[in-house]
């Protein structure tokens, strides 16, 4: 398949995860594209996220220490923090649409590993938890009430920085998470110290002077669904005079940080991206 064709199959399944695409119109024009139903099942498992794949910094890694946390309101967590307990802040992980997921786990690890105490709060927890479905999972978020779930991850931030003795606290979010870490900045005002969001769809830019932690945003070059959003955001952040990075990567896809998506993982962006998140939070969790 050529990349024009290819694109426009990500284009479509952007469309169905995110903006409710009918699965019934979705698999017919998917076939259409590809050439076969058969073939629209490969490109489609290309494009999602597996989880099966391999992560980046394996579950039982000698370095760290993994567990599941209750949290306010409850919620379930899991946290990963180095062995060595000598942390630099804790860092709120926001999943995607898919809920808390390994690859999610997977990046609360890389946060443990660089020092931090991730935790990877399930959003869906009021609602169960995350199911195994993914399907299933995006419809779960589609029911959640956002602005009580922001408001339940204010209550998580005074919570966790009690228990970090004074610690700072950061957010880091990816798509869905993204957007919950552009409205987590607006709600917390004091109580959150940086935001990290990752194509994430962003507020009305009127929001904007309520922000008062900094802010660094990575927005996706083809991704115009969030970027319609996502710039006006950045400029009103400007405009207000608050601390925010914005980066824009061309020629990527919206999920591009993601490894197990194999159609639209990034490698170069990936990594750029990732170093970026980390020498943010090191000049604003120190």
């Amino acid at each position: 398949m050529d990349q024009k064709l290819k694109q426009a199959a990500i284009d479509l399944y952007d469309r169905f995860t995110h903006e409710g695409l009918d699965r019934r119109v979705f698999m017919s024009r998917m076939v259409a594209l590809a050439g076969s139903a058969a073939a629209a099942e490969a490109l489609i498992g290309a494009i999602a996220a597996s989880p099966a794949a391999a992560a980046i910094v394996p579950a039982d890694d000698a370095r760290l220490t993994t567990r599941t946390q209750d949290l306010a309101g409850g919620y379930k967590a899991y946290v990963a923090e180095p062995r060595t307990r000598s942390l630099k802040a804790t860092v709120l992980v926001i999943h995607e649409n898919r809920g808390l997921t390994e690859h999610i786990r997977d990046v609360a690890r890389r946060l443990a590993l660089a020092g931090y105490r991730a935790v990877a709060v399930d959003f869906l927890s009021p609602l169960g938890g995350t199911p195994s479905n993914e399907d299933a999972a995006r419809e779960a978020i589609g029911r959640l009430d956002l602005n009580t779930s922001v408001s339940d991850a204010v209550t998580m931030l005074e919570a966790l920085a009690k228990s970090s003795r004074g610690g700072k606290i950061g957010a880091v979010g990816f798509c869905w998470g993204g957007a919950f870490v552009n409205r987590l900045a607006v709600a917390a005002g004091d109580k959150l110290d940086a935001g990290v969001s990752y194509y994430g769809p962003a507020p009305a830019p009127s929001e904007a002077v309520k922000v008062q932690a900094p802010l660094a945003i990575h927005l996706a070059g083809l991704d115009d669904r969030v970027n319609t959003t996502g710039f006006p955001w950045v400029t009103a952040l400007r405009e207000a005079g608050k601390t925010v990075k914005f980066y824009r990567y061309d020629g990527v896809n919206h999920a591009f940080h993601n490894d197990t998506s194999v159609e639209r993982f990034d490698k170069a962006a990936a990594e750029l991206s990732w170093k970026r998140t980390l020498a943010f939070f090191k000049q604003h969790l120190a």
